[in-house]
């Protein structure tokens, strides 16, 4: 499931976190937000925004044969 979630603290800076997405729709999607609220002061990107749209996260796992 898509979300864009919007935390607002007590001094009032916003954060934004874009949940389900991959690749660059993430910042495409909360673009909008971004007119509508102001400046942008940092910009912290996630794994997500690296995958390809469509592909899926590949987890390994090293186990441990000998010994």
């Amino acid at each position: 499931m898509k979300q864009i979630v919007i935390d607002i603290a007590d001094d009032g800076e916003l954060k934004i976190e874009t949940r389900g997405f991959s690749g660059r729709a993430c910042v495409a999607e909360s673009h909008f937000l971004k007119d509508l609220l102001g400046k942008e002061t940092a910009r912290q990107l996630t794994p997500a925004y690296y995958q390809r749209q469509g592909q899926k996260e590949v987890v390994k796992k090293h186990l441990n044969l000998c010994g």
